[in-house]
């Protein structure tokens, strides 16, 4: 695996006129992933809501802070697009559209002087998104799959074993002999609710570990059991189009982000057995690819194909799940493709080849503290963790993309 040093460019505003939108839902197969990233004819306008940055210029910072950020390396070596990644402990575990689990040192010392790039998972097709609980993986397929592997927490660099797939034979053998768990996935066409029928885009897990949430293009998210892999629930037709995004909030809400562009909120009500809709978020003009909660659950940020990310916030409703629009972050002049919240700071990665670092300040302003810019194609995924071991105020950041590339980077906020 090479290993190459990369510079930050300064941050610039960014032209908004004759822009391209990103397509959100990937095609089927790896040769076309690369055109999932194409022009379209044309571009829906930005949600006519305020901007949340102080000023029109998007890269001026509040007066009481400041940040410092540099990428420090550049993880080649990969032969197929970076779809996730997820941390745990010191690793670092990246999904590919090849199948591939990939296990890398979080620390960019380690990567360094000892590269790591060893293939401990694969699957049999793309890996959409990943996600860890305790001492297992869970993965999410373009072939409808939900994979569950066994961690080795002695030796974390050797292949591991996939203990079972979701949904399993079990599961699907006691749903086949009564029609009531039959649900009509297309037209004419049923199938039992615990099967996906199309690509598992996202994956979440919920704040007490003991259920997994998984999202799908069949419009469909169901709710596992993480102990016995048993599918408790499925929410059928929940969208009228693919399902990108899944979030869940430390009071059990459920977030979900659709090509259909609505947000819709979900509730499992005290005494119902079921989820059921609470609320729904209509505020973007084009396809919802990326949600991400703020650690408390009171905000969410949505980014979308209109190039906008959105911030909610809970309305006078309180915990009823009610979000209120409270602006949006511009800046980014193509689609927005993920996103993630580390403390105060929202990371956002977009099909512009850019990151974007966002710092929450008083009441409801907010200031884009740098645009990282390095990548050659669209990034796919995020991930960020405090960089408490080096230095104060410090944050490293990890994105992939359709370059192939996984980046490493170190945003520290000052004081001046």
């Amino acid at each position: 695996m090479k290993i190459l040093p990369c510079t930050l460019f300064p941050c610039i505003a960014q032209e908004e006129d004759n822009l391209d939108e990103f397509q959100s839902k990937n095609m089927h197969s790896e040769s076309s992933c690369s055109s999932h990233c194409s022009t379209l004819s044309s571009l829906p306008s930005m949600p006519s809501i305020p901007s949340l940055t102080p000023s029109s210029h998007h890269h001026e910072q509040p007066p009481s802070a400041a940040a410092n950020h540099h990428c420090l390396a550049t993880l080649k070596g990969h032969s197929s697009y970076i779809f996730s990644l997820a941390l745990t402990g010191k690793h670092l575990y990246t999904g590919s559209s090849n199948s591939d689990i990939r296990l890398l040192s979080r620390d960019p010392l380690n990567n360094q002087e000892n590269p790591t790039n060893k293939i401990v998972a694969k699957g049999k097709s793309a890996v959409k998104s990943i996600v860890i609980m305790g001492d297992k993986l869970f993965s999410a397929h373009q072939d409808h799959k939900i994979r569950v592997w066994r961690i080795n927490s002695s030796t974390p660099d050797q292949k591991m074993k996939c203990i079972s797939t979701l949904p399993t034979i079990n599961d699907r053998c006691m749903k086949l002999f009564l029609p009531k768990n039959y649900v009509e996935v297309r037209r004419n066409k049923k199938c039992t609710y615990v099967n996906h029928v199309d690509t598992v885009s996202a994956l979440a897990i919920s704040s007490d570990g003991t259920c997994l949430y998984s999202a799908s293009w069949d419009r469909s998210f169901k709710i596992w059991n993480i102990s016995d892999f048993k599918c408790l629930e499925s929410v059928h037709n929940a969208h009228e189009d693919a399902i990108n995004s899944i979030v869940v909030s430390n009071d059990g809400l459920v977030y979900t982000g659709s090509a259909d562009k609505k947000i819709k909120v979900w509730k499992k009500v005290e005494g119902e057995k079921k989820h059921k809709l609470v609320a729904t978020l209509e505020k973007h003009k084009s396809a919802v690819n990326a949600l991400a909660l703020s650690v408390d659950g009171l905000v969410l940020y949505s980014g979308a194909c209109d190039r906008s990310i959105i911030v909610w916030g809970k309305g006078d409703g309180g915990g009823g799940g009610f979000m209120v629009v409270v602006g949006a972050l511009r800046g980014h002049n193509k689609a927005i493709l993920c996103l993630c919240v580390v403390s105060e700071l929202v990371f956002s990665g977009s099909a512009d080849k850019t990151i974007r670092v966002w710092r929450k300040g008083v009441g409801k302003s907010y200031a884009c503290l740098a645009v990282l810019e390095g990548h050659t194609k669209p990034i796919k995924c995020l991930v960020a963790t405090v960089d408490s071991g080096h230095f104060d105020n410090s944050y490293l950041v990890y994105s992939g993309g359709l370059d192939c590339d996984i980046r490493i980077w170190r945003i520290q906020l000052t004081s001046i």
